[in-house]
């Protein structure tokens, strides 16, 4: 399977102007999933009517692309806006607990950090997919433990269960994850902030996914 890109919202958005440009940035090329993850400077959530709003502007935009919308952190809020699931941490709602809020259909991503055991007990459990990082330093949050890229490849030939790469991920240092296996990139900073646009960076990933597909 070709890698593809997993987007996340940057930490503060303008609701007047920034649906506009996901909008663009999601028309660049492909996109599998759109996390919307709203924090503080401080890492702490902003204010569950901010989430919920969000979603209510961001949700049809996404499906407009074919793309999923995922809440982070909160089932609660995920089943409330009508998204297409969630994505928690280790000290976010447990895994059970988020499945029984949002049934079965819904996709159900869990943050594996570095280790096997929690990726292996999140895929036992019935999880859509695995996250593994941060691989590289990220500007987005502070990140408890660093992953090596050989996990990835491990975990390919382990299962079929997706694994998403996450941290710091750039167009510049992404091949080492495609390589190593990374069924999907999650990226922020790296699209949001890339020196020619959001638009170009998804078009530049897309790019990379082809060649490397190819090589």
């Amino acid at each position: 399977m070709q890698c593809r890109l997993y987007l996340i919202t940057p930490p503060a958005i303008d609701l007047d102007r920034f649906p506009d440009l996901l909008d663009k940035t999601l028309a660049a090329g492909d996109v599998a999933c759109l996390q919307l993850r709203l924090k503080r400077p401080d890492e702490t959530p902003v204010a569950d009517g901010l989430i919920l709003q969000a979603a209510e502007k961001l949700l049809p935009i996404a499906h407009k692309h074919d793309v999923s919308l995922l809440i982070n952190d909160r089932a609660d809020l995920a089943l409330t806006s009508g998204a297409d699931g969630v994505h928690i941490g280790q000290e976010d709602t447990p895994y059970a607990e988020a499945r029984q809020i949002l049934g079965q259909d819904s996709i159900i991503g869990v943050t594996c950090h570095d280790s096997r055991h929690l990726a292996m007990v999140a895929g036992e459990d019935g999880a859509d997919y695995v996250a593994f990082g941060a691989f590289f330093p990220t500007s987005t949050k502070t990140p408890s433990r660093q992953a090596d890229p050989e996990l990835l490849t491990w975990w390919q030939e382990t299962t079929e269960l997706p694994c998403v790469a996450i941290g710091g991920i750039t167009t510049d240092n992404a091949a080492s994850l495609i390589k190593a296996g990374a069924d999907f990139l999650a990226v922020s900073g790296g699209v949001w902030g890339y020196a020619h646009g959001p638009e170009e960076a998804v078009k530049a990933f897309n790019a990379l996914f082809l060649a490397l597909d190819e090589s």
